[in-house]
């Protein structure tokens, strides 16, 4: 059957392949009487299916129908289904138009207190079963029906894709050639939260992958204690093996001499004793755990008033 449409308006191959690649054309089991002029053939298995002729001239009906408004806000696309929620918004935001996505609130069309009033001239829905509360508020009848699937989410993003460029294109917004929209198609199409989340989890982690790939490796930033001592006994290493104690350079802030020789003296024990010392130069006492004397020693010469303090 020949296509009543001028031949500017006439479908492309390119568009006939969307609309079999999105599924466009399949049915359902059930068919009205009033979409029997828009069914092609039935299958064996009982599915019906649709003319995709039909759809593309209701489609150019319904895009000449919404070019024909002034004000393209007064234009209102509503879907209460989820495939259609995110086409509904694309929509709008690319034509101009108001959006209701999700559930309709009763009175939107009728009652003027409700902060959601909207008086709009023409209603473009998603499903006639499913927004039959806006219908119902609206005129009580549908005048153009685009006989289409609209059970899966690629069908319906396309449909929603389609519509919105015809709309464009009649307006003059954007020419008529293949390329010149540059708005995907997938913007349309209905995306599970799970995989949003999935994939920018995918993303992050392989954005984090390729920065940690260009910087340096970072240098240990703790201390190796897998070799060390155990609790309460002497690294091995601290001592030689002339009997010497070889005790690291620490900082220490202590009140006295007694103080430092007992903390000295628990934690290198018998450290001293090891093996026979030679004494230093001058005679002077290498145990450190003795009792400190009033030659080496100013503290007790301060209690007498000859260490010089006063």
């Amino acid at each position: 059957m020949a296509s009543k449409l001028p031949a500017v308006l006439s479908a492309t191959e390119e568009e006939i392949q969307l609309l079999l690649a999105a599924q466009c054309h399949i049915g359902t089991k059930n068919c009205d009487k009033q979409m029997e002029p828009y069914v092609w053939k039935r299958r064996p298995d009982g599915i019906h299916i649709l003319n995709i002729g039909k759809t593309w001239e209701k489609l150019v009906f319904a895009a000449r129908i919404i070019a024909a408004v002034e004000n393209p806000n007064d234009v209102c696309v509503i879907s209460a289904r989820p495939y259609g929620h995110r086409a509904v918004l694309k929509y709008a935001a690319n034509t101009g138009a108001q959006a209701i996505a999700g559930r309709f609130t009763p009175g939107s069309f009728t009652n003027y207190i409700t902060r959601s009033f909207k008086e709009p001239r023409l209603i473009v829905v998603t499903d006639p079963r499913v927004d039959h509360q806006a219908i119902r508020e609206a005129s009580y009848f549908v005048d153009v029906a685009i006989p289409t699937n609209n059970k899966t989410r690629h069908s319906i993003g396309l449909i929603w894709w389609l519509l919105a460029r015809e709309v464009l294109r009649l307006r003059g917004t954007i020419p008529r050639t293949s390329d010149g929209w540059s708005v995907m198609v997938d913007m349309f199409f209905y995306r599970d939260p799970e995989e949003v989340e999935k994939q920018q989890k995918e993303e992050a982690e392989a954005k984090a992958a390729a920065l940690a790939g260009t910087e340096e490796p970072a240098q240990a930033a703790e201390w190796d204690v897998g070799g060390g001592p155990q609790a309460g006994g002497i690294n091995p290493g601290l001592v030689a093996d002339g009997g010497e104690c070889r005790v690291p350079f620490f900082s220490f802030t202590v009140l006295g001499t007694r103080n430092m020789s007992f903390l000295l003296a628990h934690t290198l024990p018998q450290a001293h004793s090891t093996g026979p010392q030679t004494p230093p130069p001058g005679g002077a006492s290498t145990d450190w755990a003795a009792e400190p004397t009033a030659a080496n020693s100013g503290w007790d010469a301060a209690a007498t008033g000859g260490g010089g303090w006063e």
